[in-house]
């Protein structure tokens, strides 16, 4: 969950030409290269001699989409050099141009001034960032998607749910449900150039709140995620530490001037001890918020203060943030696996969890908690993916790369469940071997009563989720290393990125949506990134007490799942529905130069909605029959009991769940009412004639199999579910 703010701001081609052209004044050279696009792109469709003069017909096929989308060409656009011939056209780029050829440009300009749609469309695509590079691009979006529950979600899950088993529902929900979806994402971010507020927009005026939710949704779940980067912040810093503060119990001094190690620790664990009562203060229920915890405030102001310099710094680090944020916690994961299978035992955890329990897939929650982990997993419904994609050039592979980092993502769950459990494995191991000693030293003593059991799976067994398996069993596995400190010191660098990567996507979601919605048109989009930190800084004090984590658990049990699962099925319903899937099958089509198989418009318009209103209502239905409690940690026991929400809390969950949603039918009535809520903006420019041209595409002829399943018919409709709402645009084909 990475985003613009890592990737390298890449000037506009009218910028390149200004520094290839240093005799021509700014401003005129500005406005002559505005008008002159259009009439390139009319000629392109009608009388080429024209185009051909400023393109000659050797470099035809190295037509370049979008003013500012030169991004995936690497260094033959460096702002350092000259414009090569090759990458743009020697007439236009050669700083050789002679003083006649410049006048003749300039003289044109005024045929080309009777097309101002045209020309405004290109100036707002002139506006729009760009990748640096290819490379960049994917380990964003990587970044992005890979995060926390990759590492400490997945592998608890899989575990827990028949261990290889898990595997049988987990890639069918992926198939299904996760990589349409990405994929979706991903086309219309590049088709429509906008952030999600600009896209659902223009799929229709009605829809603007799916764009509104998404921004609403991803605002609340950084307000809350950044807390885990808190959390890390401190365990990291302690890390450096020798002996580790979670390694033993600490000492108390009573009355008499007598030490003695602290109760409470030694009837828990040192690490659950450091974890609940030195690291969050914990109190004994969210209704005790008890003293402020200022250890965790100034964590938080770093926190944040961090993740609003790495956005900033971005624009001008030469993306070397978004290198560092991605591929670190690789490297880290791939020296844990050879530390962990080295490990006693480590065969023992990677064998618990990958052994097939096959009676575990008639159980539905097994199918629900897979198809769960695969949405939220990937990062979809927070327009993070829309935004990322809308900086693509036109005719990026979109399908290659939804492909790609879909595929990693879940190679990497399984590839931190290898590496979690060989840990664990370890971990079990030894607590094994130790009740047998236990156990045998009684023996000797001839004691027979009150004898230790032990069992290696139920040691095996007893792992956990989250924050507990992060910051209880993996840092008291770590205890047991030779040179924990750099193992400490390795494992929470890697979370601090995992989750500030993601935190940066997640960000990202919400400045595109202020952007492309000019609430603040005259102020930079440093600034808003810097208010939207602020404010989510002071909200987080509330995290900064006794009751802080449970605040926490109640936000990520409630915020982010119910109203991301309806916002991508809103998403999916209206690309299927009011877009079209035979329209937007054609700009794929048109982008990639491969029309989508029948497997994914299958997927769109049936299979997609249909898994994620499963999962929807299953949620529901056993959240009322279940219910929702949280652990509570109990000072005098020495360990956590559940109790349920009181009633204010599941106020608050429900006000987090309408405060995302409502929006969609919200605007939608207003809009009913004449009230616009979300302003009608211009397409962004996009080439269409030039894509058709370049990709040979003609147009498509419904198959019988396409009519029947998808009710294609002749005039271009899909029955019941015809566009109404599309691009105001015409075609260029239209208008020659």
């Amino acid at each position: 969950m990475a985003n613009t703010a890592q990737l390298l701001r890449r000037q506009s081609s009218r910028d390149i030409i200004l520094k290839s052209q240093k005799s021509i004044d700014q401003m005129e050279l500005r406005e002559m290269r505005g008008r002159l696009v259009p009439k390139e792109h009319h000629s392109s469709g009608g009388n080429s001699s024209t185009h051909h003069h400023h393109h000659p017909p050797h470099q035809h096929h190295q037509t370049m989409f979008g003013a500012t989308n030169r991004a995936f060409l690497g260094d033959a656009f460096d702002e350092s050099t000259e414009l090569e011939p090759e990458a743009f056209g020697a007439a236009e780029a050669s700083t050789s141009k002679s003083k006649a050829d410049l006048a003749a440009a300039v003289a044109a300009t005024v045929e080309a001034s009777q097309e101002p749609d045209i020309i405004e469309g290109e100036k707002e695509g002139e506006e729009r960032e760009s990748w640096d590079n290819k490379i960049m691009f994917l380990l964003a979006t990587i970044g992005y998607a890979v995060g926390l529950g990759n590492v400490w979600r997945f592998p608890y899950l899989a575990q827990k749910n028949g261990g290889g088993a898990f595997l049988v529902p987990y890639f069918i929900m992926l198939c299904i449900q996760g990589l349409p979806i990405f994929y979706l994402e991903l086309a219309v971010g590049q088709r429509l150039r906008k952030g999600a507020i600009g896209v659902w927009s223009q799929v229709s005026p009605y829809l603007g709140g799916i764009g509104i939710s998404s921004a609403v949704v991803s605002y609340i779940v950084a307000l809350y995620y950044n807390t885990i980067i808190a959390w890390c912040l401190i365990y990291l810093l302690h890390s450096f530490e020798s002996p580790l503060p979670w390694a033993d119990c600490p000492t108390r001094l009573y009355a008499n001037y007598t030490y003695d190690h602290e109760p409470e620790c030694v009837a828990s664990s040192p690490t659950q001890f450091y974890w609940y009562r030195t690291t969050l203060q914990c109190s004994e229920s969210v209704n005790e918020p008890e003293t402020f915890n200022y250890h965790m405030a100034i964590a938080l102001i770093v926190s944040w203060f961090l993740v609003y310099i790495c956005m900033v710094q971005g624009i001008t680090s030469s993306g070397k943030i978004v290198y560092i944020t991605a591929i670190f916690p690789y490297v880290v994961l791939i020296i844990f696996f050879f530390r962990g299978i080295t490990l006693k035992g480590a065969a023992d955890g990677v064998a618990h969890l990958f052994t097939p329990r096959w009676e575990t897939l008639l159980d539905p929650v097994v199918w629900l908690e897979a198809g769960t982990q695969i949405f939220f997993s990937l990062g979809l419904a927070f327009g993070g993916l829309i935004a990322f994609s809308s900086y693509n050039p036109a005719n990026n592979n979109c399908y290659r790369d939804a492909i790609l980092v879909s595929l990693t993502n879940c190679g990497t769950s399984l590839f931190a469940g290898v590496v979690v459990f060989s840990v664990i494995g370890f971990k079990a191991t030894s607590t094994f071997e130790r009740c047998n000693e236990d156990r045998a030293n009684l023996l000797a003593l001839n004691k027979t009563t009150n004898l230790p059991v032990c069992d290696l799976e139920k040691e095996l067994a007893n792992s956990a989720s989250g924050t507990g398996l992060a910051f209880i069993i993996f840092t008291e596995a770590i205890n047991q290393f030779p040179g924990a400190q750099l193992w400490a010191v390795l494992f929470f660098l890697m979370l601090f990125t995992l989750g500030i990567d993601s935190q940066f996507g997640t960000l990202e979601g919400v400045v595109t949506s202020l952007v492309d919605m000019k609430l603040f048109p005259n102020l930079p989009k440093e600034y808003i990134v810097g208010g939207l930190c602020f404010s989510c800084c002071l909200i987080s004090m509330s995290f900064a007490n006794g009751a802080g984590s449970y605040i926490f658990q109640l936000m990520d049990s409630f915020a982010g799942n119910f109203p991301l699962l309806i916002i991508a099925l809103f998403e999916c319903l209206s690309i299927s529905y009011i877009y079209g899937v035979r329209r937007f099958s054609d700009d794929i089509e048109m982008m990639t130069g491969s029309r989508p198989g029948l497997y994914w418009m299958i997927c769109w318009k049936y299979l997609s909605p249909i898994a994620m209103l499963t999962i929807l209502f299953a949620s529901f239905y056993q959240l009322l029959t279940e219910g929702s409690s949280y652990p509570a940690w109990i000072a005098s026991k020495g360990f956590t009991e559940q109790l349920e929400w009181p009633h204010w809390c599941i106020v608050i969950a429900f006000f987090l769940i309408l405060s995302s949603i409502l929006w969609i039918p919200i605007v939608a009535i207003l809009r009913l009412c004449g009230i616009k809520v979300v302003e009608d903006s211009d397409p962004a420019w996009f080439p269409e004639a030039e894509l058709k041209e370049v990709h040979g595409i003609v147009p498509h002829e419904p198959t019988e199999i396409e009519r029947t399943i998808f009710c294609f018919n002749m005039d271009g409709t899909e029955g019941m579910c015809c566009p109404k709402y599309g691009l105001p645009e015409k075609s260029l084909e239209e208008e020659e």
